[in-house]
């Protein structure tokens, strides 16, 4: 998984079950987040390819995301969790602010 930050770019190995942002916390990726409940959005990011290796769009992104939004490849990094580590997957850390 490649994961883009605000000032730092790695790949990681991926661990399935594990959402996006601990993958980016456990690596020293500067994703921002506050509440890890899908409520913030700090953590939003952009899915640039390999969406189909992350869960289902979950409630809480359905509650803070637009459908535009999610139909651009939006997600929550607190929510996006990894279910298949054969996907390459590159995600952008994409914050409102």
């Amino acid at each position: 998984m490649q994961l883009i930050g605000r000032s730092v770019t790695k790949t990681v190995a991926v661990q399935r079950g594990a959402t996006v942002l601990d993958h980016a916390l456990a690596h020293e990726v500067d994703f921002g987040f506050s509440c890890v409940r899908g409520t913030c959005a700090r953590c939003r990011c952009l899915v640039q390819s390999g969406s189909v290796g992350l869960a289902e769009v979950t409630d809480a992104e359905w509650d803070r995301l637009t459908e535009e939004e999610l139909a651009q490849g939006y997600r929550l990094g607190c929510q996006a969790v990894v279910v298949d580590d054969r996907v390459p997957i590159v995600i952008a850390h994409k914050p409102y602010f």
